[in-house]
């Protein structure tokens, strides 16, 4: 009999690199897309180039739903269907954006996730239950955070972070009944060979900041912060997932998919500085004089930057991923260091950068 695996957030750049690494594997799988009807005709080309690329013994349904409504948004007669056919759910859908406004975050990502949570607790042949949530629930919290804490911070930063908090207590409670494994993922960049990305978000800012201002005569460094940025790569992520989310010991557990080496952000600024510009950043410019400027619209439509992803450059917190790195052992899957795949990102940028589907809307 097939496995049968069940992810939501189908089309998305991970969804996509999971989707890829189970097709290329060589056992037989029904693999079931959960797909807003709004995406469908999209995810229906993405699903046709894939079986153009990779021939596999797995067969893929598209699903059509929505992960805000009751039963995530299945008919009675599709719900009885997969109820026994089910052993692997992948819950990656989410509203990602960290100048997102409360409602809509709350709607997707804390009511969408409970969608998803009782669907699954209906489910008669359930052996997994995989949960993307971010490293960055730990919002405002200095010093070390632990793999195995879920501890509300004082103060987030964005209604992303709370929001994904209070969606990772909700699966982290069913722990106790159900094979649970949760992910908590870094800032995730392209590919470290090929540079590949969805979004130009995350660092991909700072590498907009310096096009947009790299005919000045100086550009500073925004501050004189020690904090580490951790940027993890994507095949990193996708690979991690893929075997955590499958591996006998991990029910119970949640996992850092993070840099265990991360570079302090002022490095990660100077290297991205000098690949795109030919230059070394000069003086500082403080924290809040950005912030100010960031603030303005106009400023941050043209540097092509979120006010919202300032802060993280700044952050002196960091991720503890002992239970990650043991339970990878046996598997060979190791983060790639961030200036292995420094060219590769900034030439991509670089092919990519005035196409605008590439870029997140800047508010």
């Amino acid at each position: 009999m097939k496995t049968g695996y069940f992810m939501t957030g189908f089309p998305g750049f991970i969804s996509e690199k999971l989707l890829r690494i189970w097709l290329n594997e060589k056992d037989e799988k029904h693999i079931y897309l959960l797909v807003l009807p709004s995406m469908q005709q999209k995810a229906a080309a993405r699903i046709e180039q894939l079986k153009s690329e990779i021939q596999t013994m797995s067969t893929i349904h598209i699903v059509q739903g929505d992960i805000t409504k009751k039963d995530i948004g299945l008919s009675s007669t599709v719900h009885t269907y997969l109820k026994d056919k089910i052993n692997y759910v992948w819950h990656l859908a989410a509203a990602y954006d960290l100048a997102i406004d409360q409602p809509t975050a709350y709607k997707v990502n804390v009511k969408g996730t409970y969608h998803v949570n009782e669907w699954v607790k209906s489910l008669t042949k359930l052996k997994r239950y995989v949960y993307f949530s971010t490293a960055y629930v730990a919002g405002r919290r200095n010093g070390l955070i632990k793999e195995d804490e879920l501890i509300r911070p004082e103060q987030f930063r964005n209604y992303y972070e709370e929001t994904k908090f209070e969606a990772e207590v909700l699966v982290d409670k069913m722990k106790e009944d159900y094979p649970v494994t949760i992910l908590r993922p870094g800032i995730v960049k392209g590919d470290t060979v090929t540079g590949e990305t969805s979004k130009f978000d995350g660092p991909y800012y700072l590498l907009n900041i310096f096009d947009k201002t790299k005919k000045l005569s100086r550009i500073p460094y925004i501050s004189k912060s020690s904090a580490k940025l951790n940027v993890v790569p994507v095949e990193y992520v996708i690979d991690a997932a893929s075997f955590l989310g499958r591996y006998e010991k991990s029910a119970g557990k949640t996992y850092h998919l993070t840099d265990p080496n991360p570079y302090p952000a002022r490095e990660i600024y100077r290297f991205l500085m000098q690949k795109q510009t030919g230059r070394t950043p000069k003086g500082f410019l403080s924290h809040k004089m950005m912030d100010k400027a960031l603030a303005i619209p106009k400023v941050r439509k043209h540097l092509g930057a979120e006010r919202e992803g300032l802060e993280y450059f700044f952050w002196d917190g960091e991720f503890d991923q002992s239970q990650t790195a043991e339970d990878l052992k046996e598997s060979g899957i190791k983060c790639a260091d961030f200036l292995d795949g420094l060219d590769a990102m900034v030439s991509f940028y670089n092919r990519h950068k005035d196409e605008k589907e590439f870029h997140t809307m800047i508010k």
